[in-house]
């Protein structure tokens, strides 16, 4: 019953016109930043910590834009319940698909790197580009809640996405190697893992952050091709998303390697849009900062 009445909710709410929803989220924004003060500190010491060349006011004008974005991000994600393919393929465009496709229509399996970076629910449209024998799947981190997490998979799947809880990907990818099918899986590798399972680091916005290789260790034992997903944000409402070749062998890498180009690629994307990414995670818990180079 509780699902059912968030479903036809979120239903609702999605038939609101965009410009419509575009003020709304401008009131969420000054809401969550001046009123509720929503994880602010983090915010905050996660962009001074990640740009220590920046004075104060630049970190405060990165953070204002950021919670924009954020109240935009969540009512875009919304619209999922009730956008068209067309309109979603509209919104949200895939260059150089024709790369992933060749690669797909020779029987070769893809494994795309993204990160908490522009409107990832978004690219769960990514199905709608791809070569139509092949599925497209992301890894998923199943929420606490039942109701919510039922109600995302629907959202994720209205484009033709298949969502795979993290602790089955190994046998989800199994049963698909086993039965000969290609697929292009998306994994968003740039969360933190916990502290038991820090095993190697990198650096990362001024911090040696621990880092997450399952995504690496799976592209390589399968022997998948391997690609960064780089997104940029036109306009309010508008995506692109362009498939990067992280490397041509992906297996011929030392250990690491692969992980490090994408976390390379993904710093490279918050430089030039800093406010699309996730700042409100606390990504660096178990980093430790480094020194800035002048």
């Amino acid at each position: 019953m509780i699902y059912h009445l968030l479903r036809l909710f979120l239903k609702l709410l999605s038939y609101i016109p965009f410009g419509v929803l575009y003020f709304l989220a401008d009131g969420i924004s000054c809401l969550l930043y001046d009123v509720v003060r929503y994880r602010r500190k983090i915010v905050r010491r996660n962009l001074t910590e990640s740009f220590p060349e920046k004075s104060p006011a630049e970190i405060r004008r990165i953070e204002h834009k950021f919670y924009r974005f954020f109240a935009d991000m969540m009512l875009e994600s919304c619209k999922l319940a009730s956008l068209s393919q067309e309109e979603m393929k509209r919104r949200m465009q895939f260059r150089n698909v024709e790369a992933v496709n060749a690669l797909l229509k020779e029987g070769k399996s893809v494994s795309i790197y993204l990160g908490h970076y522009g409107n990832w629910e978004w690219v769960s449209s990514m199905p709608l580009w791809l070569e139509k024998n092949a599925i497209g799947a992301q890894i998923y981190h199943k929420l606490r809640n039942d109701h919510m997490d039922k109600l995302m998979l629907h959202l994720r799947g209205r484009m033709g996405a298949v969502s795979v809880d993290m602790h089955k990907t190994a046998r989800y990818i199994t049963e698909l190697a086993g039965n000969h099918q290609v697929c292009a899986i998306g994994f968003i590798a740039d969360q933190s893992p916990k502290f038991r399972e820090s095993r190697h680091f990198l650096s990362f916005l001024h911090h040696k952050t621990p880092v997450l290789v399952g995504s690496e260790k799976i592209t390589k034992h399968y022997g998948f091709e391997a690609f960064y997903l780089d997104v940029r944000r036109i306009r309010r409402g508008y995506y692109e998303a362009e498939f990067v070749r992280l490397h041509e062998n992906p297996r011929s890498l030392p250990d690491f390697e692969l992980t490090a180009l994408y976390f390379k690629h993904l710093e490279q994307a918050i430089l030039r849009q800093p406010e699309l990414y996730l700042w409100t995670h606390n990504r660096f818990k178990h980093a430790e900062k480094e020194d800035i180079i002048k």
